[in-house]
């Protein structure tokens, strides 16, 4: 065994290990020589966040327009100027942590001195409570009832779980026999999305309806106007409302078509529904006629995610963008800033932390979620998973709730910042 190592130093000469230059060399012994002046690490600065209130508008500048603190003011079309009053450039972001796969797996040797981060989230004001791992693959849907002690999560493994919100144990397991594509909650009613179906629960008087006769997988799903949404491959989406029938208590009363491929991602704001599709387009849909009213065509990929904030609309899709739109006098809809991110984004979500301050979730390709204050867009944070995470819900007082591409369900809570005691 001696001669085989000397023979190999022998042949390596005094070849430097690359690795061990970079502070990334984890063999032991290793065939390269660790000598010379390693690489310094990566250091990773937490952002220090000033102005916390907002969302995101479109400009040909990167820099996010200054917002009320309530809502968002774009002056009349005729007297618009540059449309807004932007605020200060906002400054490039830190290069992207990495978290160490080696830690993730319970086997990293150098603890402290990994360049590479040992937890699954970096930021202030939020903490983990808990990790529920029965899952196996791609967490589709949490819901949590109103009033309900338990949660909800679908996947694609073909299972919705229940949990107790007391104790963090799965109660029940439903198999379903086919994936999970979409979950949400509304009222007593859970909806699961499935391939052509759509399955109704409701938990208070424990009676189940199928809602069928969609073309491919339900993507996404949405509720309005006392109307369920539903998204489905084929690019259309159907309306069902409720119905005095013994069957069944919804009724199908229209199917929106326009879309040319599937509908990914739906959204109730005001008096208008709105679809984004992997056709790249957003569509507006009246929710009184339940007409298109407009197309909207600025982003130039997959539309993944739409969400209604006062009186905005925020789009963020594959092509690196979020976009921030905004309803003008004639009733259009133009997008007022554009921020453009290092990854394709995967989804949206809103919530508020602990001060009421308004955190914008943006979930990237990179198995990250970014979270920003809004409207001035500093990073408060980040998650990080193994793989993308898939699914964002808000729960009570402070909760809330990620789902990722391994099926891990993450509970966090905002932390009430410490009270400074009066002189």
């Amino acid at each position: 065994m001696d001669v085989k190592f000397a023979n190999r130093n022998k042949r390596i000469g005094r070849t430097t290990c690359s690795y061990w230059l970079a502070g990334r060399c984890n063999r032991n012994p290793c065939r390269f020589l660790h000598c010379g002046t390693p690489l310094p690490h990566t250091a990773y600065h937490h952002v220090n966040i000033a102005n916390r209130y907002g969302k995101k508008p479109h400009s040909s500048s990167e820099n996010p327009p200054k917002y009320n603190k309530k809502t968002m003011v774009v002056r009349k079309s005729g007297d618009r100027g540059d449309g807004i009053s932007a605020a200060k450039a906002s400054k490039k972001s830190s290069p992207s942590p990495t978290v160490c796969k080696y830690w993730t797996d319970n086997n990293c040797v150098k603890g402290e001195q990994c360049q590479n981060l040992h937890s699954c989230f970096r930021g202030d004001g939020f903490s983990i409570l808990a990790k529920l791992e029965e899952h196996k693959k791609v967490i589709t849907g949490i819901a949590l009832p109103v009033g309900s002690a338990k949660l909800y999560s679908g996947c694609t493994d073909g299972t919705v779980r229940i949990w107790d919100c007391h104790t963090g144990r799965c109660v029940r397991v439903i198999n379903l026999g086919a994936e999970v594509t979409s979950l949400i909650s509304e009222g007593p009613w859970i909806f699961v999305g499935l391939q052509k179906a759509v399955k109704a629960w409701n938990i208070q008087n424990i009676t189940e309806f199928t809602l069928d006769g969609h073309k491919g997988r339900v993507l996404a799903m949405t509720v309005g106007n006392d109307t369920l949404f539903v998204g489905a491959e084929d690019g259309a989406i159907a309306a069902w409302r409720g119905s005095s029938e013994i069957k069944s208590p919804f009724e199908l009363v229209a199917s929106l078509t326009g879309h040319t491929k599937a509908v990914v991602c739906l959204t109730v704001g005001g008096k208008r529904l709105y679809s984004g599709s992997m056709d790249q387009s957003i569509k507006a849909w009246d929710m009184d006629t339940l007409q298109c009213s407009m197309t909207l065509n600025e982003h130039t990929d997959v539309v993944t995610s739409l969400i209604c904030w006062d009186q905005f609309l925020l789009s963020s899709s594959s092509d690196c963008t979020i976009k921030v739109w905004a309803t003008f006098e004639e009733g259009t809809l133009k997008s007022i800033y554009t921020r453009k991110e290092e990854n394709g984004v995967f989804s949206l979500f809103g919530m508020a932390d602990a001060e009421g301050k308004p955190i914008l979730c943006c979930s990237c390709r990179d198995n990250s979620v970014r979270m920003y204050e809004l409207p001035s867009f500093s990073e408060r944070g980040r998650i990080f998973g193994k793989k993308e995470v898939a699914s964002i819900e808000l729960g009570p007082g402070g909760l809330f709730f990620t789902g990722d591409g391994t099926g891990l369900l993450m509970v966090w809570k905002w932390v009430e910042p410490p009270k400074v005691a009066s002189s």
